[in-house]
């Protein structure tokens, strides 16, 4: 099943009265559920590329302290330009192929459509996320294997 479908399929839910939807194909099963946001970490048999976070394990690393409004006016800074590319499905957010290849993209890199920008594993399965824009990457807004939400901006691409 491709992501395009996958999508449809997670509008139809979010606008419909459906509470829960299965699908099976061949060796694919999706199952969406729609319900009160709940966070549940398990540890996978054969973690694959990266580890899975332990239960109890932050998700991700708290926000940082902010800082005090006299020194914040005194050196401004100034917001990243750029486009957002987000995440078409919830999942885990893979900067490489595997742990030990380099990343598919670093700030800075000139991209196109059709270039790989990284992996969001959903389901143990890894769906390669394509860029739809050409420019370059800004930002990156998410860390490596950090859990990703739908619709979530993952980079800044500035599209001059």
């Amino acid at each position: 099943m491709d992501i395009d479908r996958i999508r449809e399929l997670l509008q139809v839910v979010a606008d419909s009265g459906v509470a829960e939807v299965e699908i099976h194909d061949e060796d694919f099963k999706l199952v969406v559920r729609k319900s009160a946001p709940t966070i549940m970490v398990q540890q996978a048999a054969a973690p694959y590329p990266y580890p899975m976070p332990q239960q109890g394990m932050p998700m991700h690393a708290p926000p940082a302290p902010l800082a005090p409004a006299a020194e914040a006016a005194a050196a401004p800074v100034a917001a990243p330009a750029g486009e957002p590319i987000r995440a078409p499905i919830v999942g885990t957010f893979y900067r490489a192929p595997s742990p030990d290849s380099d990343d598919y993209v670093s700030v800075g890199d000139r991209v196109k459509p059709g270039d790989i920008l990284c992996i969001i594993e959903a389901m143990k399965l890894m769906n390669e996320i394509e860029c739809e824009v050409s420019g370059t990457i800004t930002e990156i807004l998410v860390e490596n294997a950090q859990a990703v939400e739908f619709d979530q901006p993952l980079f800044l691409i500035d599209p001059s």
